[in-house]
């Protein structure tokens, strides 16, 4: 068998495993990774291709909890029809926002979405008639599939990764196709890009809106998994752990957003039995694995299975 199909067989047999021997507290923090994983996917769509940092996502992951929440408990629609309001105002706010914004650049685009992510969490809290506040929204209902409500953890798991896997198989798609190539081209050499054709801001807008759009999926498969939303969720420091995923990760690598992910959710947990010094430690840890490996986990890994390679063919 080739190695690259044993390798992704052994990964999913470990998946499927997981479901059914870790812990329900376990499988629940894969769950949560998975979500954050949905949302890292977007920044690092922006971030890796095409070099704009997003610190505005947690507002389009408050807008799809919230647009899921308010659908389904005060209007009684089904879920779907809330998922589907959320995607629709992210992106018809994202295309709003990114028209002005996404001609500026550098550190002034990054200040400007973090503004916007700011303002939006004021917003989440002075608008409690839609939002509860500080209250939040409970009731939530679970999500249901063909009639199997994903009411456990165990179920949830064996719903929400599959759908991880099939966005980021589209998102890879994208990467490598013809948008990926301007995406690349308009990051790496702007004036070349131009010279060629590349409308660079509509392009940048475009992936804005994708990134916002997969903020708000991942706000609903949040809202819908909890059963509970408050404004507590959706605050700037969110989307800083939004954006870590990509950083940890390798910014440049669609699936690396899996070690991004679970990294961020996990080693905080495996943390935490040392107390309150726990966040000192992570810290600590995330700046070894920025100051080792620049290029992510991935990278890092990509260049020992390189150097390992070099040293087996030099034997």
């Amino acid at each position: 068998m080739n190695p690259s199909r044993a390798f992704i067989l052994a990964g999913v047999l470990l998946w499927v495993a997981a479901g059914q021997l870790l812990s329900r507290h376990h499988v629940d923090l894969l769950n949560f990774a998975a979500i954050l994983a949905v949302g890292g996917l977007g920044v690092g769509l922006l971030l890796g291709q095409c070099g704009i940092v997003n610190l505005a996502q947690a507002s389009f992951y408050g807008i799809g909890a919230y647009a899921s929440a308010y659908c389904t408990t005060a209007l009684g629609w089904p879920a779907l029809a809330g998922a589907a309001a959320g995607l629709a105002i992210s992106a018809a706010l994202a295309a709003a926002i990114g028209v002005p914004v996404l001609r500026l650049g550098g550190f002034f685009l990054a200040l400007a979405t973090l503004a916007v992510g700011s303002i939006a969490n004021v917003l989440f809290f002075e608008w409690d008639w839609l939002t509860g506040g500080t209250l939040g929204i409970g009731g939530i209902p679970k999500l249901s599939w063909f009639g199997y409500v994903l009411d456990t953890p165990e179920r949830y798991y064996y719903f929400v990764w599959p759908l991880l896997a099939v966005l980021l198989w589209l998102v890879d798609n994208l990467v490598k196709g013809r948008p990926g190539l301007a995406m690349r081209a308009m990051r790496d050499a702007a004036p070349a890009a131009q010279v060629l054709g590349v409308d660079m801001h509509r392009l940048k807008t475009s992936m804005f809106v994708l990134s916002a759009m997969l903020g708000s999926l991942a706000g609903t498969l949040f809202a819908h998994y909890v059963s509970f939303v408050s404004v507590q969720s959706f605050t700037v420091e969110r989307s800083i752990v939004f954006l870590l995923v990509p950083v940890v990760a390798g910014a440049r690598s669609t699936y690396g957003v899996i070690l991004g992910a679970l990294f961020v959710s996990l080693v905080p947990e495996l943390l935490s039995g040392l107390g309150d010094f726990h966040q000192v430690l992570f810290g600590a840890v995330l700046v070894l694995v920025v100051t080792l490996m620049p290029g992510g986990m991935t990278g890092g890994i990509a260049g020992a299975l390189q150097r390992m390679r070099g040293l087996k063919e030099a034997s």
